[in-house]
């Protein structure tokens, strides 16, 4: 039962993050089509976006095995 309920919480983060970076990206690339001048911002914006995102599948992957193997 602790693996299955690792493997759900790391699978809904990674659904989680996945939807977050498409919904991210889908802006930025709106925000470029609008205002092709400020490129450059918006993108430095968009993978600060996506860096904050991307942390939540590794910290439900380091409560997971905290789950698994310490919290016993």
């Amino acid at each position: 039962m602790e693996l299955l309920a690792a493997a759900i919480a790391i699978g809904l983060a990674a659904v989680g993050a996945g939807i977050g970076n498409g919904l991210i990206v889908g802006r930025t690339i709106e925000g470029i089509a609008r205002q092709p001048e400020l490129k450059s911002q918006l993108q430095g914006t968009m993978f600060l976006g996506i860096g904050l995102v991307e942390a939540l599948p590794i910290i439900a992957v380091v409560v997971a095995l905290l789950d698994m193997f310490v919290f016993r």
